[in-house]
């Protein structure tokens, strides 16, 4: 049946109908370079050269999988998220305005902890010697610009009595009193402040392993702390932490640095799921988790041990949250983000889902795409478009005259399974994609070429016009097979090789060879069948 006439134009309508139907239901996705966005080169960074290369490109792999999962919750149409070489991980994101956001998403390490919180009474006893270390790890030029008196001294009197009589019950019990320098240094003013640049800017809080750093203090402290030598001093196997955010009124802000036990009871890759929500009483952001069977069983085991002490959230080495246990506690919990916004508690929850790096990502290379800069290439793309196009059927109708006519009626539909070809596989139309539609355009009218001055040749020597097209196309099918081969095997080698444009290039040069031998084939083979049907036997052919 196909064979025939009648079957062909019914393979022909099924082929325009399908085209048309995917077109309309799928339209083209527009690349980088023509919609605008971002783009972005990441790499594992080693600055010193000391990590083993395949170490390297071990993380690279495995950074390169999580960032696809985050890039692909993220909600960009169409995102490129590929690896090139082995440390390089290249990033588009066509029509990405909010680029900090992005950025965020992309970044962020997201390695979540939960440590215990630990007494602050050891820390007590190592603050004149932290205190030293850092007049010594500074030197005499140690930038020391402190009042004699703290800032909002009646609050942070108040603060200081309340956590002797927390912490202490009175305040001079013995592990004070063993080390006056050490406890003042904490929790008065009355040693100077220049003899003690740490523990002077540091202010106890009301809750447990809580420290409170003014904010216009916290740069200070935390350059003490990276001296070296200083967190040396910390009683073992705890550490500093910070809080994510600042607390307190406007006028006075204070930033918490929480005493915590160095190693985690549980890690973030016992997480299953997260989600974004918000606290219905206090009407806080926040993330709801739920841990694997394994990691639900650990937390109660901690939880139940440790109830009325407090469990800090660590996220990237910062505390997000740290309530007090009231009760044992399951499989799930939540993150607390305050105020913030939803947006950013779905971006939390969109990295924790997909997992945290194995290593740190370095953005190397940035460069954004503006949709001006986008409109140009489309009209641009039109123009040569229109004028490649125009050019063909110039020459093919004036040079072949009614053979011509019927190549370019074959190449309207050619163009048109091209267009849903790319719909259909998600392709994406970048600038270097649409010059790889006009080169297989010129492909397909190569192959009509071929086709028609094989049947000049066999109606020059005699034959009738039926016999001069089939011998025509029979004659050129082995010049356009191999043509079409060559060049869908260069198409093929780019794509695997090539990146984001060069691709896009590959992908609609290989999908425009397949059609263009189609076309010329099957296509303009039919069209002629369908002419020579309403002529007689004898009439010559216009070609």
């Amino acid at each position: 049946m196909f064979g025939t006439l009648k079957g062909r134009l019914l393979i022909i309508a099924a082929v325009i109908i399908g085209s048309a139907a995917i077109l309309y239901a799928k339209p083209i996705t527009l690349g980088l370079d023509l919609q605008g966005g971002m783009y972005l080169a990441l790499e594992v960074p080693d600055p010193d050269g000391t990590m083993a290369a395949e170490l390297r490109a071990q993380h690279t792999q495995q950074n390169l999988e999580i960032l696809r999962n985050r890039i692909n919750e993220f909600g960009v149409v169409d995102p490129t998220v590929q690896g090139v070489g082995n440390y390089r991980i290249i990033v588009e994101l066509p029509g990405m305005t909010d680029e900090e956001r992005a950025k965020n998403v992309i970044e962020q390490q997201a390695f979540l902890e939960w440590k215990l919180v630990r007494d602050l009474e050891p820390l007590v006893a190592t603050l004149p010697r932290m205190d030293r270390a850092v007049l010594t790890a500074a030197g005499p030029g140690l930038d020391i610009d402190l009042p004699e008196t703290p800032t909002a001294a009646d609050t942070t009197r108040r603060l200081q009595q309340d956590v002797r009589d927390q912490l202490f019950g009175r305040a001079d019990t013995p592990a004070v009193a063993a080390d006056s320098t050490g406890a003042d240094s904490a929790v008065s003013a009355s040693a100077t402040p220049s003899n003690r640049p740490l523990s002077a800017l540091l202010q106890f809080g009301s809750a447990e392993g809580e420290l409170l750093v003014a904010e216009q203090d916290v740069e200070r402290v935390r350059r003490y702390l990276a001296l070296p030598g200083v967190t040396d001093e910390l009683p073992r196997g705890m550490e500093l932490l910070w809080a994510a955010e600042p607390q307190g009124a406007a006028a006075q802000l204070y930033r918490s640095l929480y005493l915590l036990e160095a190693e985690p009871f549980i890690t973030g890759e016992r997480l299953e799921d997260a989600t974004a929500g918000r606290d219905p009483q206090f009407g806080e952001t926040i993330v709801y988790f739920e841990l694997d069977r394994r990691g639900g069983r650990t937390f109660d085991d901690v939880t139940s041990r440790n109830i009325g002490r407090r469990i800090a959230i660590v996220l990237d080495e910062q505390v997000h949250s740290a309530p007090s246990v009231q009760s044992r506690i399951g499989a799930s919990g939540q993150i607390t983000m305050g105020q913030a916004s939803m947006e950013e508690a779905n971006d939390l929850a969109l990295v924790l889902r997909a997992g945290a790096f194995t290593a740190p990502l370095e953005i190397i290379e940035q460069r954004s795409v503006g949709p001006s800069l986008g409109q140009d290439s489309i009209d641009q793309g039109k123009l040569a478009g229109i004028v490649g196009v125009g050019l063909v059927i110039l020459i093919m109708i004036s040079y072949y005259r009614v053979a011509g006519a019927l190549s370019i009626a074959a190449l309207g539909i050619y163009l048109l399974m091209l267009l849903a070809g790319l719909a259909a596989l998600g392709a994406t139309l970048t600038a270097p994609g649409i010059a790889g539609i006009i080169l297989s355009l010129g492909m397909a009218v190569d192959a009509n070429v071929l086709i028609f001055e094989r049947i000049r040749e066999e109606l020059a020597v005699g034959r009738t016009v039926r016999a001069a097209i089939d011998n025509g196309f029979a004659d050129a099918m082995s010049a356009i097979v191999d043509s079409n081969i060559t060049t869908l095997i260069t198409g093929l080698i780019l794509y695997y090789v090539g990146t984001g444009p060069v691709r896009g290039f590959a992908v609609t040069l290989s999908i425009g060879i397949i059609a263009s031998f189609f076309s010329a084939v099957f296509i303009t083979r039919t069209f002629f069948m369908l002419y020579l049907e309403r002529r007689n036997t004898a009439d010559a052919i216009s070609i």
